[in-house]
């Protein structure tokens, strides 16, 4: 019975190990980037509610909140000329021009919801993504 018990927890052990896999790699997706990035054009909110309002909307707010998420204001076509350029030194990739990107930022303490997020600034930045098949799949960071 011992030995059964052990197999079966290996089982486990493996299923839930690669569900995990497949999340992250389901994360990795040009799709998911748009749905966490890409807001063109701009969804029309007052400021105030902005990133309350986006972050909900695209799911950054469950199971905990995530701390802080940019949202860029162009085609994702436009984000993704970045994937035809060189890379840095660190692999990524910046947009030729600045976009149009409002940086959300979780206030408050607590990384559970309910999430309250402020707007953090809007800004004209270069966009720095990573990039998988031609296309962005994470954004790394922004550059003024």
């Amino acid at each position: 019975m011992r030995r059964t018990q052990v197999s079966m927890a290996g089982w486990v052990l493996c299923v839930t190990l690669v569900l995990a896999a497949l999340a992250g790699a389901q994360g990795q997706s040009y799709q998911a980037f748009q749905q966490k990035h890409v807001d063109n054009p701009r969804t029309r909110l007052p400021a105030r509610n902005y990133c309350n309002t986006m972050m909900a909307r695209r799911g950054m707010t469950r199971p905990v909140c995530k701390f802080t998420n940019t949202f860029v204001h162009a085609p994702g076509m436009t984000v993704a000329r970045a994937c035809s350029r060189t890379p840095d030194g660190q692999g990524y990739y910046t947009t030729p021009n600045r976009l149009s990107v409002t940086i959300c930022r979780l206030s408050g303490g607590s990384p559970r919801p309910p999430c309250r997020y402020r707007i953090a600034q809007t800004v004209q930045h270069y966009v720095r993504v990573g990039c998988r098949g031609g296309r962005p799949v994470h954004l790394q960071n922004t550059i003024p």
